[in-house]
């Protein structure tokens, strides 16, 4: 009984040590982990047109260099609604990335709806998880948009490349 209760009392201290140092590498990964200064970033995903009560496709390409010594982004982004009610979208990213997998992202722009050509101004809200793979990396991406004729919601994948 001795030696069972001596085993166990070693095996716990071993595990322990092993547990704190793969959290402290954990915790020192995390904090050494930095955005990439450039990243091209793609969402794809079906959208939902709430006045219209319709579904559609979208696609979201978006430009962001990150500022330094910061946790902010700035760049540039276009979206296509490419099935009924079609529009294209250009706007200014403001992102964020309060933490190493999460991100969002304000953008107003500038919407031009494929029947009335006339600018309007549009906003756009857009959150990010992602799983890093190397230089690139994917997750899910929720993004709220708002037109004064419509607003949209739209679940999909976003896939970026740091550089």
């Amino acid at each position: 009984m001795r030696i069972v209760l001596l085993l166990v009392v070693l095996t716990t201290i071993v595990s322990s040590r092993t547990y704190s140092q793969t959290a402290k590498d954990s915790i020192e990964n995390t904090h050494s982990h930095e955005h990439s200064k450039n990243e091209l970033g793609i969402s794809i995903s079906p959208a939902y047109f709430v006045n219209e009560k319709v579904f559609t496709f979208a696609m979201h390409v978006h430009y962001t260099r990150l500022i330094p010594k910061t946790k902010f982004g700035i760049g540039a982004s276009f979206e296509r609604i490419v099935l009924d009610p079609k529009h294209s979208t250009f706007g200014l990213v403001i992102a964020y990335y309060p933490l190493e997998k999460i991100s969002f992202a304000v953008s107003p722009g500038l919407t031009f709806e494929d029947t009335n050509r006339s600018a309007l101004f549009a906003l756009h809200l857009e959150t990010t998880y992602q799983f890093d793979i190397g230089k690139f990396h994917i997750g899910p991406a929720f993004e709220f948009a708002y037109d004064p004729n419509d607003y949209h919601l739209s679940l999909g994948v976003h896939v970026g490349y740091g550089f």
